[in-house]
């Protein structure tokens, strides 16, 4: 988990809203005044939260949290976005935070079209997407539509995958058990402990603040059903769904940590490679690669 310089890999580096329809009006997401939150509702009863953060006329730049994760997510790029004339949106996936609860059955190929219903009370055309963590497959799903341009994937899982989450996933109910049980631990040890689980370094205490509030909202329910749930459903599509590569028409370029023990990096040079992108290899951890190199991300995500 060196350089990486293949066809794949770069050198390491240190629609309009349908007529009559009113814009969401906007509140404050979490305690980050950066952010405000806005909801969507879906032909079919649900509803997609989201947060909005940069300039109304920033180059749009959809994030895709982790898993788990919310989008309280977007504190944490909320500088780097204003610093980079970005307009980040960032979604609550279905089951976490503010988010209804999908039907059965439901996967990364039919959050394509979640994700369209954002764009248009959005008002965008076209956006680059942005994938960390476990939020990668979900924005390389997004990625096969015709409403991105570009996509950066960070620190991501590359499915069919038996690491993490994915392997926990086989065992049943161990999620749904482990999940709501350490929120708890972590609500009484502090951020902290939320941050140990993504990178072994200090962080500044507003870093911590802003990983833990994601994390607490993320399992803190959705409408219709537990976060802990929707960490399980998606945990169990990294371990049995894959992504296939021939179908991006897009550029695609991957960060990813050689110390990043959450994701392994080789399945991450296979797929660059595998779909005519590139690689950049950090010398970080899960987290630290979004720390390190989150502005570089934005700036090239957003659409030109």
């Amino acid at each position: 988990m060196d350089q990486h310089a293949t066809a794949g890999a770069d050198a390491t580096d240190g629609a309009e809203p349908a007529a009559g329809d009113d814009p969401p009006a906007r509140t404050a997401a979490g305690d980050d005044p950066t952010l405000s939150t806005d909801a969507v509702a879906l032909p079919d009863g649900r509803e997609i939260a989201y947060s909005v953060c940069g300039p109304a006329d920033g180059s749009p730049v959809v994030l895709h949290h982790g898993t788990p994760g919310s989008r309280l997510f977007a504190a944490l790029l909320a500088d780097a976005a204003v610093d980079a004339g970005i307009r980040l949106v960032t979604p609550d996936r279905p089951g976490y935070g503010r988010s209804s609860s999908p039907p059965d059955g439901w996967g990364p190929d039919d959050w394509r079209e979640d994700l369209r219903a954002v764009l248009r009370a959005e008002s965008i055309d076209r956006a680059g997407a942005c994938g960390f963590s476990g939020g990668g497959p979900f924005a390389i799903a997004a990625a096969e539509g015709d409403r991105i341009a570009r996509l950066a994937l960070v620190s991501t899982v590359v499915p069919p995958s038996d690491e993490g989450l994915a392997g926990l996933a086989r065992i049943p109910y161990a999620i749904r058990l482990l999940f709501p049980l350490f929120g708890r631990v972590a609500s009484i040890s502090g951020p902290e402990a939320v941050v140990s689980q993504y990178t072994d370094r200090a962080v500044p205490p507003a870093v911590a603040r802003a990983t833990a509030a994601d994390f607490h909202e993320a399992l803190s329910g959705g409408l219709l059903g537990g976060g802990a749930s929707a960490v399980e459903r998606e945990s169990r599509s990294f371990a049995t769904d894959a992504v296939d590569p021939d179908r991006l028409a897009l550029p695609v370029r991957a960060w990813h940590g050689v110390r990043d023990d959450n994701a392994p990096i080789a399945p991450v040079e296979a797929f660059a490679d595998a779909c005519g992108g590139t690689l950049r290899a950090v010398d970080a951890d899960h987290l630290g690669t979004l720390l390190d190199r989150g502005s570089e991300v934005l700036r090239w995500a957003a659409p030109e």
